[in-house]
């Protein structure tokens, strides 16, 4: 499963492979990471959606359908 939006949640990156505790600590990560670049947005308690950017950046790996794929899986 790749992601299709420009966000992610905890529910996508366990349906990923990732278990709960792990997903809930990428999300934290990724939500520090953008209140470090100015978007105190993310300091938010409930907001559980962040960019997919910042979890790539974290997981060092791409999350979204390949161009190339066209939508078909």
């Amino acid at each position: 499963m790749q992601i299709n939006n420009n966000t992610v949640t905890k529910k996508e990156l366990t349906e990923l492979g990732y278990r709960e505790n792990t997903a809930v600590e990428i999300i934290r990560q990724a939500k520090r990471s953008m209140v470090q670049q100015g978007y105190e947005f993310y300091t938010n308690r409930r907001l559980g959606r962040v960019p997919i950017e910042a979890v790539e950046a974290i997981i060092g790996a791409s999350l979204r359908k390949d161009a190339d794929n066209n939508g078909k899986d």
